[in-house]
Parts: C-alpha cells; structure tokens; sequence
C-alpha cells in the first residue's frame, strides 16, 4: 500500500504526519499536476482559461470547488490575470490552500526584471529589478542572492513556496526572443554562480526554485509560447556551454524545468524535450545523473499545444520522465488520460508512486 499521508500548510511552507488511510489513486495522479485556478471553473471555455487577455478567476466558488473533489490538483500556479491586489492575492492563496486535501505547490514566475507577475503589477509596491542580465553583469554573485532573497521574501507573503526561477540558460543568440535579458549572462561559469547564489537566496525564505529550460533555450530564435524550436546544437557543445549551469546546480537546485525545444543532434526521436526519453530519462537522468523532481515547462505553450492533444501530451511526458506536469491546456483531459494509462497498465503503479514521493519531499522538505 503507498505511504498514507496528511499534508498541512504552515507558514507558507510544508509539514508532514503520517495518517491511518491511505491516498487514493485519483490523488496520486492529481499531485503530478500544477495547473491554473482557472481550470477547476466548468463555466469558463478553454480559450478563456488559457488567454493571458482574458480575466481570470481571482477567487474560489462553489463550481471550482466540486471539479477539486473530482480533480485534485498538486499545486496551482498563477498569473497576472488572477492577481487583483495585495489582500485579494492574500485571500485567494488561502483559498486554494485550505480547499486541497494535500497542501499544494503554489508557484509563480516571479524572476525579477521582464517576468514578475507582482513587482511588475500596478496594484503592489514592491521591489524592482531592471533585469536578470543586469544583475549579472556586475559579476558579483551577491547580488543575485540578495534579489532573490528580497524577491522569497515578498512572494512568501502572499502565499506561495515556489517560485519558477532563476532562469539558467546562457543567452548565446543575439536573436533570441524569449531568453534575452531574463538570462544572467552569456559565460556559462558566471551564470551557474549566479544561478547558485540566486538559489540560496531563495532558499534563506524557505521557497522552492526551479532552474529552467533545460537543456537550454539560450541559442533559439524562436519562442515555444506559440512556436516549435529546433537546436542543432550536439551534445559534446551543450556540455561545454548551455549544460553547465545545471550541471553545476543538480545538487542545489529543487527542480529542473524541461523546455519544449527539440534538440535534432542530441535525439533521434524529433520530439520536444518535454516529452523525449531520450532526453530526459536518457541523458539527464542516465548520463548526468539527477535524480531530482523534474517538471515540464507549460504545457498549453503552442509547441506542444499545437502538435498534440492535452492527454497526449500528459501521458507522454510523463512516460519521458518528468515528474511535475504543469500548466496543461485542458487538465480534465490531461488528468483522465494520466488515471487511464495507470488503471490500464500503460504506466505502472510504481512509477506514479517514483514521482509522487518526490513531489511530496518536496513539500514536506520547505
């Protein structure tokens, strides 16, 4: 029988004590899984849900409540569209909380610079930076551990415990589009300090991070928000210049994210990293060696979105091995599919038990 557990919050961390009945299989399958708040409400349209344009759900009703009952979810992540102001942040996080059985992950992308869903709101007055790149070129690793304090300490406030940062690609392409400035740089050994200095100054507030995108978005041209991104790049070239950041931040990191590009010379599956064996369970697990919690980059990102269905995408994730599937454009489809490959046989048992036992170290490590 899996480990039986009670999960609570505390201080917008994670506990953990042993309980007498054991976690149901649909729970299991609903911790692999961060998702918007957006998607527990049946009377918004997919479109919706996932159109940063359109309102989103800023606090918990009745129809978001029973989708949980049938849905449970690992954790929610949030956007500027869920964010009105300071005491409606507060008040819905606590929501989200006490509504899940298990405490959730309740993440947020907030990197300092172009990407902070609340430094960069009207409605809160808190710290800004310039930029990633800005920090990083002083050169001096204290700064980054210093913003990234400043950065755990504000979001701690709100109610999260894990924030998707710092970004650890190198910004090696001049046309790069989506990385750019949110990169500490473009030499890989100033980087990885960077990225560990940034690190255990999340970690000196008690948040989670995640370093982001392996295996390295920095030499692209093109975004996998609405795009699919090739790399030609081999695997002897990504060693000695876009891996080494992570390499170097395995053991210190929370998480890795998956990015959705496609690498053409390191696999000959032609599939985005998100969803390629080979290079997830090949190479980062095999080859490099971690053994960490691993987690896909959104999953309703028009590479993926665009080229499969969300239950495809789902089970072939995870099937890849990752263990966190975030952000899918429709998670009822996504999550029956993940529940159907476990009750017909397609995914064990015992791996569904692999990854929720990370995932739940994690919780109850903050």
């Amino acid at each position: 029988m899996f480990l039986s557990l009670l999960m609570f919050i505390a201080d917008g961390g994670f506990a953990l004590t042993l309980e007498s009945s054991s976690m149901t299989l649909e729970q299991r399958v609903g911790q692999l899984f961060i998702i918007r708040p957006d998607q527990l409400d049946t009377d918004l349209s997919l479109e919706d849900i996932n159109d940063s344009k359109v309102p989103g759900v800023k606090r918990l009703n009745a129809r978001m409540l029973e989708t949980l009952k049938d849905y449970p979810a690992g954790g929610f992540i949030l956007f500027g569209k869920n964010i009105a102001d300071p005491k409606q942040l507060k008040s819905f996080t606590q929501e989200l909380k006490a509504a899940c059985e298990i405490s959730p992950i309740m993440a947020i992308d907030e990197e300092g610079g172009r990407i902070a869903r609340l430094a960069n709101h009207a409605r809160f007055n808190l710290p800004k930076y310039e930029s990633i790149e800005a920090i990083g070129t002083t050169q001096d690793p204290r700064n980054a551990y210093n913003a990234a304090k400043t950065i755990a300490g504000y979001i701690k406030e709100y109610g999260f415990n894990m924030n998707f940062a710092p970004v650890a690609d190198i910004n090696t392409n001049p046309k790069n589009i989506i990385i750019g400035t949110r990169a500490f740089g473009s030499d890989p050994e100033q980087v990885s300090k960077m990225v560990s200095a940034y690190l255990d100054g999340l970690h000196s507030q008690g948040i989670a991070g995640s370093i982001k995108h392996f295996p390295g978005h920095g030499d692209t041209t093109k975004d996998t928000h609405t795009d699919y991104v090739a790399v030609f790049k081999n695997w002897d070239e990504l060693l000695n210049a876009e891996l080494i950041p992570f390499i170097e931040n395995f053991e210190k990191t929370d998480s890795v994210m998956i990015a959705h590009i496609t690498m053409k010379n390191v696999t000959s599956d032609d599939l985005p990293a998100t969803l390629s064996k080979e290079l997830i369970t090949g190479k980062l697990r095999g080859e490099l060696g971690y053994d960490g919690l691993i987690i896909t980059d959104a999953m309703n990102m028009g590479a993926i979105r665009d080229n499969y269905s969300s239950g495809e995408a789902a089970v072939s994730a995870f099937e890849a091995g990752c263990d966190i599937l975030l952000d899918p454009y429709d998670y009822r489809e996504a999550f029956n599919a993940v529940l159907n490959a476990v009750t017909s046989g397609r995914i064990s048992e015992q791996r569904l038990n692999e990854s929720v036992q990370k995932i739940l170290g994690l919780k109850y490590s903050q």
